[in-house]
């Protein structure tokens, strides 16, 4: 099997449109998911999610957790947003993917640290205050779940203003987070697609099939209002 340093890069642009505003980011791309260089639908869903809250994150600090190719803290970073993009310490490969996409579009002041989740390292100890901590499709593995949420409950306990956007795609209806969060203190809530720039199966120009199993939630230590909670 080759590696990505042997594999012929494609960059794969994604454009986001509102109003007058648009935002075109080109990501390096290799078709081989097992090495964390493929763009997946959660990574786009949660790009889009970021671009309608642009305004939102302008000027403050953004983590991005098990970021890979990062197209959505690369959006963040493009609309002003202070970012760092993680992910484990124990796959530099997908490090060096996330240094790629930052070189892919000229951002050289975007930090690139190896964080494993479940696992409070001197690295997590040196991050700066965070405003919002991003993650899509990080619930992808059932058995990596309560690691995720482990640092995450970390994370927004000591930055208790934070939300954790995430994007999660159902893949199996026996999967659940939900005794998860309630074991950690954390409440979800859900963002319908359709509100924030879904166009029937397509965002950022690109089609997601069955864009239909995939939720966008925000994760906090407290119930955010005007939002339909997952769980009672």
């Amino acid at each position: 099997m080759s590696s990505p340093e042997n594999s012929d890069l494609a960059l794969k642009e994604f454009t986001f449109e509102e109003d007058k505003d648009t935002l075109t980011v080109s990501i390096p791309e290799v078709l081989d998911p097992q090495y964390g260089m493929y763009v997946w639908p959660c990574a786009v869903v949660l790009a889009q999610y970021v671009w309608t809250f642009r305004k939102e994150i302008q000027n403050n600090t953004v983590l991005e957790l098990g970021a890979g190719v990062s197209l959505p803290g690369v959006v963040a970073a493009k609309c002003g947003a202070s970012v760092i993009l993680s992910d484990s310490a124990e796959l530099p490969r997908c490090l060096d993917n996330c240094r790629r996409s930052c070189e892919a579009n000229s951002l050289g002041d975007v930090r690139v640290l190896g964080l494993t989740w479940g696992e409070v390292s001197p690295e997590f100890l040196s991050l700066p205050p965070l405003h919002t901590i991003l993650g899509s499709d990080v619930f992808y593995e059932p058995e990596d779940f309560e690691d995720v949420l482990v640092t995450v409950s970390f994370l927004l306990r000591t930055n208790p203003e934070a939300q954790f956007w995430t994007t999660y795609q159902e893949r199996s209806a026996d999967w659940s987070m939900e005794a998860l969060l309630h074991k950690w203190g954390l409440q979800c809530s859900c963002v319908p697609l359709d509100t924030f720039g879904a166009q029937g199966n397509r965002i950022a120009c690109s089609s997601l099939p069955g864009n239909h199993t995939i939720q966008m939630m925000l994760i906090t230590t407290r119930l955010p209002q005007l939002q339909e909670t997952l769980y009672q």
